[in-house]
């Protein structure tokens, strides 16, 4: 039996109403399948341009641009962090499965919700500007376009990177497969490579917005089509020849080291079964690396879950196995700071002594902190496997180790940039990153491989990474995954890294790159409304 024709019609005039939200959150999904774990990154360098139309050419309101803006936000940042999800089910914790499936959503929500309203801000601000602008079809026009909202966006990410909340930047999009892109991060940071993708879906953008059906539909203007190629080629070409330099290895700043991945699971983590497995673990792994000659061990984040304490130290197997083999260990567990915890990483020598302590800068909000604790603690105190009163790090901390000084994330610190870029400036020599991604589903560590890639490239430096179930591994400064090791098994690698003392633009001068699109932005703006109010003048 089919439908009443007044039906089909009023259901197909309401979809034509939708239609501009269908296609941004359509497109804002097809962002999402870019990063890591599915890896269609060449879709980020198309998928904002819908977005780009309707802000550039459709006279809409600022609530109906937000609006826009928000839909194509949860479309990707919805599904680039779905994994969060994977903290369900929490009934290992004691809690019952209808409110772990709450919390989870709450927090999948929540964090979705905060990165689509960056973009929000962004359609409703840009296509303000845009309606300011002179309303011709000139290369001008199109290029002063490119360039504010291009600075509109990099100085939201950059804002938002200040913030507790920050992970799916555009420019993870692009990791770990397009490398040549990624070297541009030395230039600049990551936001060099958000302005690049910014640019390239503009200029499409522009060809849609600019192109002539007079005779018959063309549906993209050529000459700005040409310019959005060759835009996406030479940024490539730029980022090969940074990608192409051949990589030092000095026997002199060879460092033989040792990773151990101790996959203990969350669900016996923090219990009696799961501390006797991790000191088994990583005492047996600590052995078998010492006599395979490595100079040091790094094992995962809070690896041995214990605070890091003379009484605790000496009675367990792996601090005496240390004083046999008198190998370098960096040691996950927690510290203390008054009557608190942190999550913290430790070189201790082979003579059993703490050398140095790294701290945890960037905590995870719900999961090591509770925001507003006074409102939410209660309610969100069983969401973590580790305490939610641990205290943060300072961030111009720098961690001393017996072969120089190293530059050190903890988990989720791998999202921040500038965090391992001041570090390198301080004279790290070399990365390393330990974590415990069990609590979320495979595309996190995926992800998280990512992240740690793109801070290796922007840094030139290798970096070495230990994690509890996956995905630990070996990093090039040029990106290279050079080991990789499997998820959610045991696992023990040895490899050589290689100090290295460079110093990238980036590590140098830090994001210098977006106040000068700010700059040329803001000066293409005020030049065309400069230039249309002596229009509007001379016409009165």
């Amino acid at each position: 039996m089919t439908a009443p024709k007044p039906l089909k019609l009023n259901l197909k005039k309401r979809l034509w109403q939708h239609q501009p939200l269908i296609i941004v959150l359509a497109s804002g999904i097809l962002m999402g399948l870019a990063p890591a774990p599915l890896n269609f990154w060449v879709l980020a360098w198309v998928a904002l341009v819908p977005l780009w139309v309707l802000a550039v050419k459709f006279k809409s309101s600022f609530k109906t641009l937000l609006l826009q803006g928000l839909v194509w936000g949860i479309g990707y940042h919805g599904l680039a962090l779905s994994w969060i999800t994977g903290i369900h089910p929490m009934t290992w914790m004691g809690v019952n499965w209808w409110a772990s499936l709450a919390i989870a959503l709450f927090c999948w929500f929540f964090i979705t919700l905060w990165g689509a309203i960056l973009v929000a801000l962004w359609a409703g601000i840009f296509g303000l500007i845009c309606r300011s602008l002179p309303q011709t079809s000139n290369l001008r026009i199109a290029l002063s376009r490119v360039l504010i909202g291009t600075a509109l966006w990099c100085s939201l990410e950059s804002l938002w990177s200040q913030g507790p909340l920050y992970w799916s930047a555009l420019s993870y999009t692009q990791s770990p497969f397009n490398l040549s892109l990624l070297h541009l991060g030395q230039i600049s940071g990551p936001l060099t490579v958000t302005a690049a993708i910014i640019t390239v879906n503009a200029w499409i953008g522009e060809a849609w917005i600019n192109r002539k059906t007079v005779t018959r539909p063309i549906y993209f203007n050529r000459k700005y089509l040409c310019i959005a190629a060759g835009t996406f080629i030479t940024l490539h070409l730029i980022g090969f020849t940074l990608y192409n330099r051949p990589l030092a290895r000095p026997s002199a700043s060879a460092l033989k080291v040792g990773i151990i991945q101790g996959n203990i699971p969350n669900e016996i983590k923090l219990y009696e079964e799961g501390w006797q497995r991790a000191l088994k673990n990583y005492t047996e792994g600590y052995q078998i690396l010492a006599n395979r000659g490595v100079d040091a061990v790094l094992t995962p984040e809070v690896a041995l879950p214990f605070r890091w304490t003379e009484p605790n130290r000496i009675q367990n197997t792996f601090d005496r196995t240390i004083l046999a083999e008198k190998v370098v260990a960096w040691v996950g567990a927690l510290g203390t700071q008054g009557n608190h915890s942190t999550n913290s990483l430790f070189t201790v020598m082979g003579n059993g002594q703490t050398l140095s302590e790294y701290r945890k800068v960037k905590l995870v909000p719900l999961g090591e902190y509770i925001p507003f604790e006074r409102w939410l603690g209660k309610f969100m105190n069983r969401l973590s496997p580790l305490k939610t009163n641990l205290i943060a790090g300072q961030s111009n901390q720098t961690f001393n180790t017996p072969f120089g000084r190293a530059i050190v994330g903890i988990c989720y610190e791998s999202a921040f940039a500038e965090h391992f870029r001041a570090q390198a400036a301080a004279g790290g020599q070399f990365i390393l990153t330990a974590s415990n991604n069990a609590h979320y589903s495979p595309a996190m560590p995926a992800q998280h491989h990512a992240q740690d890639v793109m801070r290796a490239i922007e840094t030139d430096r290798w970096a070495v990474r230990a994690t509890n179930t996956g995905y630990s591994g070996i990093v090039d400064p040029h990106g290279r995954t050079r080991w990789r090791s499997n998820l959610n098994t045991y696992e023990l690698h040895s490899d050589t890294i290689y100090r290295r003392s460079t110093q990238t633009l980036y590590v140098r001068w830090g994001d210098w790159l977006t106040p000068l699109w700010v700059v040329a932005g803001l000066t293409a703006w005020l030049f065309n409304s400069f230039k249309r109010n002596r229009n509007l003048l001379s016409q009165n």
